[in-house]
């Protein structure tokens, strides 16, 4: 039984004082939801202030990024060694980073390689834009995803994945609950060429991608859904507590 885990992705939003706030709005009734790992990811300059009010919690805490370098002449970026004993996941490979800042399957895959050595435990996204999704190549791109950014990589239960359809990603346009689940069943069938059956029923595949506390149930009830990684609405503390709410009720029916 894979225990489900809800990651919130804050992205480029809240200064310091608002995701202090955010984090006071939920954590007392997210801290009583069990049966559920709960993760925030707030941006590199709350780190610090999150972590302390997270400390005696069930709540844990992750990165959206870093470099794949330990340290040196990389200026503005985040190593492996900052982070590791500051949080515990790190989110990578995510389709904003892939189009945005020209993230390829390689640098993807050396971050990977990176935050695995530091201790961290990556939350890896991988997911197809609109024009691959309606050319029906779904199945070519996130398989090759999924094998170049584990390329060369172990197996770890420490490894999250996450489908997230840049199609649905802040658009309001979330894929329906058979759809996540088939394309999630592919990216597990891609980890057991990998890995090998056993091992790819013990990783954890989230879907994300305009995840609300309206549509939630429609994804966790898919058996190969182990969660979700949470945009917008985990920015609005009900919404967040919601979402990790029902998790745990449909896991535990």
């Amino acid at each position: 039984m894979r225990l489900p885990i809800i990651a919130g992705n804050w992205k480029m939003n809240t200064t310091i004082d608002e995701a202090v706030t955010l984090v006071r709005d939920m954590l007392d009734k997210l801290d009583r939801i069990a049966g559920v790992e709960k993760v925030l990811c707030p941006p590199f300059i709350s780190l610090s202030a999150v972590r302390a009010l997270l400390l005696d919690s069930s709540i844990k805490l992750g990165a959206q990024n870093l470099h794949f370098e330990q340290k040196g002449a990389y200026t503005g970026e985040i190593s492996p060694p900052m982070l590791a004993g500051l949080c515990e996941y790190v989110i990578l490979g995510h389709s904003e980073r892939r189009q945005y800042f020209g993230e390829t399957d390689e640098i993807v895959n050396r971050k990977v390689k990176a935050a695995l050595k530091a201790g961290l435990k990556p939350i890896l996204c991988v997911g197809e834009s609109l024009s691959e999704n309606e050319a029906g190549k779904t199945e070519e791109i996130v398989t090759r995803q999924i094998k170049g950014a584990l390329a060369g990589v172990d197996f770890t239960r420490d490894l999250v994945t996450a489908y997230e359809p840049i199609w649905a990603i802040g658009t309001g346009k979330a894929a329906t609950g058979q759809q996540a689940n088939h394309t999630i069943g592919l990216i597990r069938h891609t980890l057991s060429d990998l890995y090998g059956e056993p091992a790819a029923q013990a990783i954890r595949i989230q879907y994300g991608g305009s995840v609300t506390g309206a549509n939630i149930a429609e994804f966790i009830s898919q058996p190969e859904i182990d969660g979700a990684l949470v945009g917008g609405a985990s920015l609005k503390a009900p919404d967040f507590i919601s979402i990790v709410q029902q998790t745990a009720d449909a896991k535990q029916a």
